[in-house]
């Protein structure tokens, strides 16, 4: 992992070429809340940026790290692949209390003036299930449905099929395969993109500058078009807050 000082003049040398949003994911982005709390607090204090999310499967997240950073926080994405407990831990998703983690984040995020988005992965495990009923209680304002490309992986007909079943959530954001197939623009720890599937990493931000490593990445913009990549991504003002429970 890059020092703080590096991570922040890669951040910034992203914002003078025109970035408006980040999203911190991992791996997971809580192992290191200090150093997560810094830079989300620098790009929305300092640089000024749009929207800042940090993506998480929510077992790390502690409210004192809300208290002390959720005002610079726009958007916490939080895993979650399945409401039923057991399918959670076939999928690998925690030892049986992901859920409960789940929902007491979600009233943390109303607490704290955060927008809530659910993202979850449509797989072998899940894909009957109808989660329209949860979805409707925990109301997040985004909820990312992603096709599983690596195990437990599912033909594109039975991911329509689990789309057709929850399209009608307001949240509701299918993202197949194809269509996120890069489209995103990823750096990982020493700010290199990522070309997935494609070639091996760019070189680095902080030796080569934007333009080359661009230059070197292939980003797929119609698909980022076509996913909806551009969407209200601030929050608004604070509203109420609301008690959920199983």
């Amino acid at each position: 992992m890059l020092p703080i000082d590096d991570a922040k003049r890669g951040l910034k040398l992203l914002v003078n070429a025109g970035m408006r949003k980040v999203n911190f994911a991992g791996g997971e982005p809580f192992l290191y809340p200090a150093f997560l709390g810094e830079l989300v607090r620098y790009c929305k204090a300092e640089l000024r940026m749009e929207s800042v999310t940090v993506v998480t499967n929510g077992s790390l997240v502690k409210e004192k790290w809300l208290q002390q950073y959720a005002k610079y926080l726009d958007i916490m994405a939080v895993s979650c692949d399945s409401f039923d407990e057991n399918t959670n831990m076939m999928i690998g998703r925690g030892k049986g209390t992901h859920l409960k983690t789940f929902v007491t984040l979600s009233e943390l995020c109303r607490k704290h003036n955060v927008m809530f988005k659910v993202n979850t992965v449509v797989c072998r495990y899940n894909i009957n299930e109808d989660m329209n009923a949860m979805i409707e209680k925990v109301a997040p304002f985004r909820w990312k449905c992603f096709q599983n490309a690596q195990r437990f992986v599912i033909s594109d007909e039975e991911y329509q099929t689990f789309c057709d079943r929850h399209k009608h959530q307001q949240s509701f954001v299918p993202e197949s395969n194809e269509v996120m197939k890069s489209s995103y623009l990823i750096l990982d720890e020493y700010m290199r993109f990522l070309n997935k599937g494609v070639k091996e990493p760019t070189k680095s931000i902080l030796e080569v500058g934007i333009p080359a490593a661009m230059n070197d990445v292939y980003w797929d913009d119609e698909s980022f078009t076509r996913r909806g990549g551009e969407y209200d991504w601030q929050k608004e003002q604070k509203k109420e807050n609301t008690t959920l429970e199983f």
